[in-house]
């Protein structure tokens, strides 16, 4: 029988905590959320291993962002426990309850309807909401945000999800176009918003944030 509680654990030893991520609140999150719950049951093996796990065979591009990616994605957003946080592309739900334990508020946001029921049912306990709509539109009628998680890769900066960011509200995310893809933290600052790049990494697209095709005559 597969040992999950020892992969947690490899996982976290091997991926995250080489990876710079200190911050022993995510390590601990990490360590006590069952990852292979938020991935479907053929794909449970691979909930450990460093990969960007697909949650649906329907979609195949949506996926759990790696360990390493994710846990260094949300160090850099320094999150508070007093902060209101949206989690734009929640997929299943898994990144939404890491969020809720380091949060005051944490709404997730999925714009695919049966993968926004597969979240409610796997956060009812945390007591996390879960809302439906296009992504790139951000959840305005919980703005503004302390913290903004784009749970995959945009190829153009969310301006409609930075205009939702409270004053000194971060986004981070992987932003750019392969093979230039960066993580990065935008920080709202009196109506100014500044981009950081963080680190180097990829991560799936996520829907609506492609660049729009050049017009070539």
């Amino acid at each position: 029988m597969f040992d999950f509680a020892a992969a947690r654990r490899m996982m976290v030893d091997g991926q995250v905590r080489t990876s710079d991520v200190t911050d022993q609140r995510i390590i601990a999150a990490m360590l006590g959320l069952a990852r292979e719950r938020f991935v479907p049951a053929q794909n449970a093996a691979l909930a450990y291993l460093d990969l960007d796990v697909a949650v649906t065979a329907a979609a195949p591009m949506r996926r759990l962002l790696k360990p390493m990616v994710l846990a260094k994605l949300i160090q850099a957003a320094e999150i508070g426990p007093q902060d209101r946080v949206l989690d734009v592309g929640c997929a299943t739900g898994y990144s939404t309850a890491l969020l809720a334990g380091l949060a005051q508020r944490v709404i997730g946001l999925e714009e695919d309807p049966s993968l926004a029921a597969t979240a409610r049912g796997n956060l009812a306990a945390v007591g996390v909401e879960v809302v439906t709509g296009p992504l790139p539109n951000g959840w305005l009628a919980g703005a503004p945000y302390d913290v903004i998680l784009l749970n995959g890769a945009a190829e153009v900066v969310p301006e409609r999800l930075l205009q939702q960011l409270a004053d000194g509200g971060r986004l981070v995310g992987v932003v750019g176009r392969l093979p230039a893809t960066k993580a990065t933290r935008y920080v709202a600052t009196a109506g100014k918003v500044s981009p950081v790049p963080v680190f180097d990494a990829t991560a799936p697209a996520l829907p609506g944030f492609a660049e729009a095709p050049a017009f070539v005559f």
